[in-house]
């Protein structure tokens, strides 16, 4: 498995809605490995390996939680708020970068917040409205460089290991991790009767859109939203059995849908067959890609296959290699062994 690409995918800046250099990336890396590509007027990526038997939706997205500018102060700070779901707190004195519309870097700021000192009293977790951006530039300064009300502000932090090198950390994990084992599935797949629709979508982390609009040109038998779900290892209540290292995971049910129990059936046999790792989880809040796959029409079945990260949504994401090779060995192993649905 090729690490620098997921090292590459995840250092790129990729927010709800400016996803192109994400997919950029992707798009050449698996194009050789597929017989169609392209790219819908939304701006999911749609990668097709031609098969005679059902189609296949496999979706990962690649867009990452973000902010935008708000308001500019006269004194230069700039006000931000939220694109996708971020708690506040985690964005105290992380560094980010502010957007042009095509991607590029336009310049480098900080996220503040009012000065904390020891033995202050904090009643409250901060509010997104109480944060700012400093950047060192004046009002004027940002004008000039091109920065404006709607210009993406994504916090960053660059991709590693830790310990022994098998367990990585880094921003956008979710869901460049689904992403990045879509790329490798699609090169291990050889021949299949399948007809497999890789999905890279948009604008999930604000509403799933990019699934919506892509189901309704593959038109799927049977799909599988590819992403990444909230390791609770860390948990003082021990609730989840959702533990970082322990093998994928497969989804039951999350705060929108019950996954299809005949697909999730089938994935725990073939899982079971090969000896591979499998945690079930039951998840009381989010959802995923599959949600808009499993309505539409007349219903498809649909489930979410992936991996467990800790500090989800942060710029400091950590997640298992081991975790994620056995998810690609899965989903390949799901591909050659269709369910019968």
């Amino acid at each position: 498995m090729n690490i620098e690409l997921l090292k590459k995918l995840a250092n790129t800046f990729g927010p709800s809605g400016n996803e192109m250099s994400v997919r950029k990336i992707i798009q050449k890396e698996i194009k050789p490995y597929v017989d169609e590509c392209r790219v819908n007027k939304l701006g999911n990526l749609i990668a097709r390996k031609r098969g005679k038997g059902h189609k296949v939706m496999l979706a990962a997205h690649m867009d990452e939680v973000a902010l935008m500018v708000k308001k500019i102060d006269d004194n230069g700070y700039i006000r931000i708020s939220p694109v996708g779901g971020i708690e506040p707190v985690t964005l105290i004195g992380q560094v980010a970068r502010i957007l042009k519309p095509n991607g590029t870097v336009l310049c480098t700021g900080v996220i503040s917040y009012g000065e904390v000192h020891e033995g202050s009293e904090i009643k409250e977790l901060p509010k997104i409205d109480y944060f700012y951006v400093d950047t060192g530039l004046t009002k004027k300064e940002l004008k000039d460089k091109g920065v404006e009300i709607g210009s993406y502000v994504v916090p960053t932090q660059q991709f590693n290991t830790l310990g022994n090198k098998d367990i990585i950390t880094g921003k956008a994990l979710d869901d460049r991790i689904g992403c990045y084992m879509l790329v490798e599935v699609a090169k291990l797949i050889k021949k299949t009767n399948l007809d497999i629709y890789f999905v890279f979508s948009v604008q999930e982390e604000i509403g799933l859109y990019g699934a919506k609009t892509s189901v309704y040109e593959v038109n799927p038998n049977w799909g599988i939203a590819v992403d990444v779900t909230l390791a609770l290892d860390s948990d003082l209540k021990g609730n989840s059995n959702i533990i970082l290292g322990t093998g994928p995971f497969l989804t039951v049910k999350d705060s929108e849908i019950i996954a299809s129990p005949v697909l999730d059936e089938h994935i725990k046999n073939i899982a079971k067959k090969y000896k591979i790792p499998l945690n079930l989880e039951i998840a009381d809040f989010g959802t995923t890609d599959a949600t808009n796959m499993m309505l539409h029409g007349g219903g498809v079945p649909s489930t979410i296959l992936g991996v467990a990260i800790r500090n989800i949504h942060t710029t400091a994401g950590i997640a298992s290699m081991k975790d994620i090779r056995n998810c690609i060995k899965l989903l390949k192993l799901i591909l050659e062994n269709p369910p019968k649905i």
